[in-house]
């Protein structure tokens, strides 16, 4: 594993570009379909506004369901083309990959959450730190994966029988019925938001605090690095 240093302040910053273009698209297609999934998933859940007349006027939770099942398809697809990338993109698309396998990959985790959380960050990486892309593992790729899955396991029960049950029906005899699957759906939903959150404050404390420019690295792929950044060039070891 690769042994972390304190950043020594001195050093000049330099432009490199890190994050490529599928990166950044399957960034902003999440960021902008989670919160019109997570706002039209609680309407429909949980109704909190009408419209006067006769329903088949306004046709208001049809119209959200739309709404709520097109940012799904956004969703999916974002999350292929970040599969996708994975394998195919630079090192940094898979930087930070989790070493569970190795004590010190566990022990520098441990000092990047007490960092965070005491607000003295000393640390700095080109791509992914370990807190960063096991977060990701757990909210993106798990908590994500199965939102996917639950979302289109419900979906699928208007077509039983067709081309999305075929691929996500499974997901409701493993849930123990359609109900579980409706209320997992809402847990996973929840764990996003707190991972929005999470995530948010890291981005921001890293900008801060590091000089790196994160903030402006999701929109034109450069960060500010200096040469003594940890850079991690493998992902398997």
């Amino acid at each position: 594993m690769t042994t972390i240093s304190p950043v020594p302040v001195a050093e000049e910053l330099q432009s490199r570009y890190v994050w490529e273009s599928p990166i950044r698209l399957a960034h902003w297609m999440m960021a902008l379909s989670i919160p019109v999934l997570l706002a039209t998933g609680f309407f429909i859940a949980w109704p909190y506004a009408s419209v006067q007349g006769e329903a088949t006027g306004s046709f208001l939770m049809g119209r959200i369901r739309q709404i709520h099942f097109i940012s799904g398809y956004v969703l999916l697809s974002a999350f292929l083309i970040r599969l996708y990338w994975f394998f195919a993109g630079n090192n940094y698309a898979r930087s930070g990959f989790p070493f569970f396998w190795h004590v010190s990959w566990w022990r520098e985790l441990a000092g990047q959450a007490w960092e965070y959380l005491t607000i003295r960050i000393t640390q700095r990486f080109v791509g992914h730190n370990q807190l960063g892309a096991l977060s990701y593992l757990i909210f993106i790729a798990g908590m994500g994966g199965a939102e996917i899955a639950t979302g289109f396991a419900m979906y699928s029960e208007t077509n039983p029988g067709g081309f999305w049950s075929k691929i996500f029906g499974w997901v409701i005899p493993l849930c123990g019925g359609s109900y579980q699957v409706h209320q997992w759906h809402h847990y996973f939903a929840w764990g996003i938001l707190l991972f929005i959150g999470i995530h948010v404050y890291i981005v921001v404390l890293d900008s801060i605090y590091l000089d790196n420019g994160m903030v402006g690295s999701i929109f034109t792929g450069r960060k500010y690095v200096r040469r003594s950044d940890v850079d991690s060039d493998t992902w398997i070891s």
